[in-house]
């Protein structure tokens, strides 16, 4: 870990929180077909995404001499295995919808274990550190403004507001382990962070298309979606494009997820849970505390 280290928070396993989503209408987003389905395909991946990543660093476990890393890797384990069974649920209510779920876990299910067996450890903890850094920065870029959840159904902006928690709090466990014990080269590891982004977007702009389908929308229809609602993902002033900086940030040399604030109201939401014992209460507020 290098001097420049500064904001880090310690991963909290939380378990058996209740979300409701067999309460969330088909389209949760403002009754945007195509922002619903584009969160619903990024969604789709995290249960067997997250179980390549816990697979991914428990390759390394054993070369790891610190006691404090190899308490957050515990720890990490633990939080993305939560998550994976509360997206799981998410998945079922989109199975009950008419999605092909089972159609697109199957396929990446077959790749990420095609990868486990036939890439190197250090690619695997390579991608892994790459996508945690991916996912932490969406879970900034979503959060620091209310305006950007304001009209998402209040039981998904908190299941959301969940995993944006623990994102931030185990952002840097995988990088850790790349950099203590992976031998990673920097030339994989700035490879890792270009693929993973291209990976993950072309999947779930795949999945949308697949899923608009399904919701009876014609391919005309689903171009015309496509063309109004990218922008505000990846436009000029689109949400992701606004995370460029920090993403760039990857590919300096001294670099470490901590160098990165913590989300400011992350401590809302540990305090509200703790007061309330209830993740929706708890999502509500962390996302009113917004700017």
């Amino acid at each position: 870990m290098n001097a420049y280290v500064k904001h880090q928070v310690d991963p909290v396993v939380r378990s058996n929180l209740d979300f409701k989503l067999n309460e969330v209408p088909r389209f949760w987003f403002d009754q945007d077909p195509f922002r619903t389905r584009m969160f619903d395909a990024l969604s789709l991946t995290f249960p067997v995404g997250e179980r390549y990543f816990i697979q991914s660093v428990r390759a390394l476990r054993d070369k790891i001499s610190d006691p404090d890393l190899q308490q957050r890797v515990s720890d990490f384990i633990k939080q993305e295995a939560q998550h994976g069974l509360a997206h799981d649920k998410m998945n079922e209510e989109m199975k009950r919808q008419g999605m092909p779920v089972d159609q697109f876990i199957k396929f990446l299910g077959g790749h990420f274990e095609y990868i486990l067996k036939n890439r190197s450890k250090q690619y695997n903890i390579a991608m892994t550190a790459a996508a945690e850094h991916l996912t932490a920065l969406m879970a900034e870029t979503f959060y620091s403004e209310k305006a950007t959840l304001e009209n998402v159904h209040p039981y998904v902006r908190a299941l959301f507001a969940w995993h944006a928690i623990e994102e931030m709090e185990h952002r840097d466990v995988a990088f850790d382990v790349m950099k203590e014990v992976g031998e990673v080269p920097e030339y994989l590891r700035n490879f890792a962070l270009a693929f993973v982004t291209l990976q993950i977007f072309g999947f779930t702009f795949y999945r949308t298309n697949v899923m608009l389908k399904y919701d009876g929308f014609g391919l005309k229809q689903r171009a015309q979606m496509a063309v109004k609602g990218l922008p505000w993902f990846f436009g000029r002033q689109g949400k992701l494009s606004a995370m460029r900086h920090q993403y760039l940030d990857w590919f300096k040399k001294d670099f470490h997820p901590s160098q990165h604030p913590v989300i400011r109201q992350y401590q809302t939401w540990v305090d509200t849970l703790a007061a309330t014992n209830d993740p929706i209460q708890a999502g509500e507020a962390f996302w009113q505390a917004a700017l």
